[in-house]
């Protein structure tokens, strides 16, 4: 009868020990999760307008699944045109992007420019593309939280992404004068800030693309990366981005 007990005991121990491995095998799996994907949301520079390239929401999948050893992939809902209203609307309304928000492990967003386009009605006048600020930083604090409340259930990455310029860029600026390159750096300027300001109040992150394309300073020429239009970037201007915003969410979920 003690031999039977003991058996028995060896026995309900092993199936203990079992379903402990089981469940730490399981706890590590889900806690690190082998893939995961990347949407993209904003206007024509994700877009890859005037590229005929890979644009940066796929490339920046591409280097995360190179330093992570994740299977990363990228779903671009970007749309050529679009302002922070047409996102926001879209964030709100459009059932495959919702779905594809609410699946994803990060979610660049890059958008504002269309905003405050160059029109001939103001020219080179700030002041007048100011008034459209306020309205752009408010849109763009609700797409935050409009994909934070889509991603509540779990940890999702919010990334902002600015501008090198809103308007031409490099040489294609100069060739339009002095009052211009002036004109497009300062309403750059206030359309970083409202970028910049909602990624610290919402806690996302935020990639500063002027210095990846014009160094730190923003002192450097960026013809080189923009396509022949002088508005988008080229191939080499998507890939700079890539690699600007692999850094960023390299740091911030330790990969």
């Amino acid at each position: 009868m003690t031999r039977l007990r003991r058996t028995v005991s060896v026995l309900a121990l092993m199936a203990v020990l079992s379903l402990v491995a089981t469940a730490c095998s399981a706890a590590t799996t889900s806690g690190a999760p082998r893939a995961w994907s990347i949407v993209a949301l904003g206007d024509s520079v994700p877009r890859g307008t005037h590229c005929d390239c890979r644009p940066y929401p796929p490339l920046t999948a591409d280097d995360l699944t190179a330093s992570s050893g994740r299977n990363v992939t990228a779903t671009n809902d970007s749309v050529a045109g679009y302002t922070t209203a047409a996102v926001l609307r879209q964030l709100r309304q459009n059932r495959n992007v919702i779905a594809h928000v609410r699946a994803a492990r990060a979610v660049e967003i890059e958008i504002g420019a269309n905003d405050v386009g160059y029109s001939k009605s103001c020219g080179t006048n700030v002041e007048c593309y100011l008034p459209r600020l306020p309205q752009l930083e408010k849109n763009l604090t609700s797409i935050v939280r409009r994909v934070d409340a889509l991603t509540s259930g779990h940890r999702t990455l919010v990334v902002l992404l600015d501008y090198w310029s809103v308007w031409l860029g490099g040489q294609y600026a100069a060739a339009k004068g002095e009052d211009y390159v002036d004109a497009a750096a300062a309403v750059t300027d206030e359309v970083n800030r409202a970028i910049k300001a909602t990624a610290s109040k919402s806690h996302s992150e935020y990639v500063d693309l002027r210095a990846a394309f014009k160094g730190p300073d923003y002192s450097y020429d960026e013809t080189h990366y923009l396509s022949s239009d002088g508005d988008h970037p080229n191939a080499k201007g998507h890939e700079q981005i890539a690699a600007a915003a692999d850094a960023v969410i390299d740091k911030a979920l330790h990969l």
